[in-house]
């Protein structure tokens, strides 16, 4: 009987409990609106935390930030984006919310991440084929894994074409001892349930300057005229931060580094406890510059390994969450589809489940998502391949040293 659940990556709060003191202050004194004394104090956190010598938004949620920084790039109607195909669906929706067509670039195999060189492939095939270059490159810190981001603005500086980086998932990832998010020309921070530091729900968006930071700000807030009345002479959008999130997020950022010393610990610990496992391999980040925060620890399945109960994989339609509060709303009408993990990785999903682990498949890259079917993508192989035999398991800061080996533990039992 399993009486304890081990969820992938859960926020934990301050041991001084400063989150509850703060949405105090923001109930006394009546700051309950998308401003406030939390909201500037918590920008003035982000801003230290990731270089003073950029200015930070905070706002509803990341996919709000990729919006904005898509827009700030002048992003339109008919116009084109180069998006990682290995990532999830926030990072290329907000493209399509602008008329634009997202062009889906895939992942080098070192870290999973936008390959540069096909990038640039994609690039040059895109100007041949439309007469002008993509408005903007959008790559993203899969699971925490820094991009060869020196690579990809090499790239963009000699085409022109701006930078989102989409470090969602990479809060306080570096690269070559910089912070994700600083090198482009927007930098996109998420601040979900399950990040490495959370606001319940919300984001940031990282902007060169403050020239950079009005514009976005104004659009955030309604794009409203400096009038006694309401007047907008643009399309603006109500995606400010709560001042009660940013309160949540202010004591967040006393622990954030703390965080990232866990998931680095925990991280380590797959490794040593799974180095010996035949057929299961722990991804790890490449040696030099790479510093990821492992938001998420992946390990991947050869595909000729055996595991318990793969004659029941995809015999039932999932109508609960998976990997996700949110749950089913729309529910499938197959079980099965023409793009999804190995028979063993599901196996393997189910068995963790069943014993009280939260595990998930790693991302199903875009290019092959039904809605995108008409995109244009440029492939190698690489997110399919690892898409097919990836597994997420748990981090977050309730997963103990007990709980590692009791996951490591159910794996090898799985296995036949």
């Amino acid at each position: 009987m399993v009486n304890k659940r081990i969820y992938l990556c859960l926020a934990h709060m301050s041991e001084e409990g400063l989150e509850q003191k703060y949405i105090k202050e923001a109930f006394d004194t009546n700051w309950v609106v998308p401003l406030g004394p939390n909201v500037n104090a918590f920008e003035e956190d982000l801003a230290t935390f990731v270089g003073k010598d950029k200015k930070v938004v905070a706002l509803s949620s990341g996919t709000a930030a990729v919006h904005l920084a898509l827009i700030a790039c002048g992003v339109g109607p008919g116009d084109e984006v180069i998006v990682q195909s290995f990532t999830f669906c926030a990072s290329s929706h907000p493209v399509t919310y602008l008329g634009a067509t997202p062009v889906f670039v895939d992942s080098e195999r070192d870290t999973w991440n936008m390959d540069p060189d096909l990038m640039e492939e994609a690039i040059k095939d895109r100007i041949a084929k439309t007469g002008k270059k993509p408005k903007a490159i959008v790559p993203v810190a899969l699971y925490g894994m820094p991009y060869q981001i020196d690579r990809i603005m090499e790239i963009a500086d000699k085409y022109d074409i701006p930078v989102i980086e989409d470090a969602a998932e990479g809060f306080g990832s570096r690269y070559d001892g910089k912070v994700l998010g600083t090198y482009g020309e927007y930098g996109v921070l998420s601040f979900n349930g399950n990040k490495m530091i959370t606001t319940s729900g919300g984001g940031a968006l990282i902007c060169p300057d403050k020239k950079e930071w009005d514009k976005v700000m104004w659009l955030a807030t309604q794009a409203r005229e400096s009038y006694p009345y309401y007047q907008h002479d643009a399309i603006g959008y109500n995606y400010r931060m709560s001042n009660i999130c940013a309160g949540i997020g202010r004591g967040q950022m006393t622990v954030a580094n703390d965080h990232i010393a866990h998931h680095h610990h925990v991280q380590a610990l797959y490794e040593e406890l799974l180095k010996d496992v035949k057929g299961v391999t722990v991804h790890k980040q490449p040696a030099g510059k790479y510093d990821s925060n492992f938001w998420l620890s992946t390990i991947t399945l050869d595909p000729d390994l055996k595991v318990k109960g793969e004659e029941n994989a995809y015999k039932t339609i999932v109508r609960g969450a998976i990997g996700g509060a949110a749950g089913v709303i729309h529910v499938a009408s197959t079980a099965v589809t023409d793009c999804q993990p190995n028979n063993n990785v599901e196996a393997m999903r189910m068995a963790l489940n069943d014993a009280g682990i939260e595990a998930r498949p790693v991302w199903k890259p875009m290019h092959k998502q039904p809605v995108y079917k008409d995109a244009p993508a440029y492939v190698n192989g690489v997110s399919e391949d690892v898409f097919k035999i990836g597994l997420c398991l748990p981090t977050g800061p309730y997963v103990s040293d007990e709980d590692v080996r009791y996951i490591v533990d159910c794996i090898k039992e799985s296995i036949q």
